[in-house]
């Protein structure tokens, strides 16, 4: 019998058990723990987080993908290259995002809009409704704010009502704050399969939208993922 340091007799039983149930050892279902609460609670700053998870495989730990939540899907490598390969980090506002951004604001009589990429470590506005600044400083936020990147690491529509009764968004600084009550967003996906980023729209109170909205959002991402990749 396995003995976990700490863990009296009950405790030891329920991990082999759960180790079993999983077609693993103990030691191994013991370290993939570990590793997925190192994940967790390492930041994604200066390639840290995306460093772990190479050094992990490298090891022959797997980290359980939906145990990470967007952070593997974000920090990846391939991702990333995706993401830089637009050229549009960083770079001055286009008219054409600032017209897709501002129409979805309208076409969804949403207060908030904005065509977003997602980094490793922070969430910059290609363009956003309602802004006038050209800063890119200003266009901005960090990682930890970011509600665009659980539609990144989904690939999928993200569709919330209330961000506030949301058990992983409800503590999301922008969703505690009140600037992001409700929300959804579409990934931008490129050729290959990697969502860089969002359309998205949002607002200050809970909101049902509707597979209508949904349709209609899905319709001008799609006309900036034209744009964003040249697509015909």
């Amino acid at each position: 019998m396995t003995s976990v340091p700490g863990f009296d007799a009950f405790l030891d039983r329920m991990v082999e058990e759960q180790a079993a149930l999983a077609e693993q050892t103990v030691d191994k279902y013991v370290a993939q723990a570990v590793a997925t609460r190192l994940m967790a609670d390492v930041k994604p700053q200066n390639g840290q987080s995306s460093d772990l998870l190479a050094h992990l495989s490298q090891v022959g730990i797997e980290v359980p993908r939906q145990a990470l939540g967007p952070r593997s899907v974000v920090a990846d490598p391939e991702r990333l290259q995706a993401l830089y390969a637009t050229g549009l980090l960083d770079s001055p506002r286009e008219k054409v995002y600032d017209r897709i951004a501002d129409m979805a604001a309208t076409a969804l009589a949403a207060p908030g809009a904005a065509i977003s990429l997602v980094d490793i470590d922070r969430q910059f506005f290609v363009s956003m409704h309602g802004s006038v600044s050209d800063d890119p400083e200003s266009r901005q936020t960090h990682i930890d704010r970011s509600v665009c990147q659980y539609a990144v690491a989904s690939g999928e529509p993200l569709v919330i009502a209330d961000a506030r009764t949301d058990p992983v968004l409800k503590s999301n600084p922008a969703v505690t704050d009140g600037t992001v009550v409700s929300y959804l967003g579409i990934p931008l996906i490129d050729s290959g399969h990697h969502a860089v980023g969002t359309l998205c729209v949002w607002d200050t109170n809970p909101r049902q939208w509707t597979s209508g909205h949904v349709t209609t959002l899905r319709d001008l991402a799609q006309l900036a993922a034209d744009r964003m990749f040249g697509h015909n």
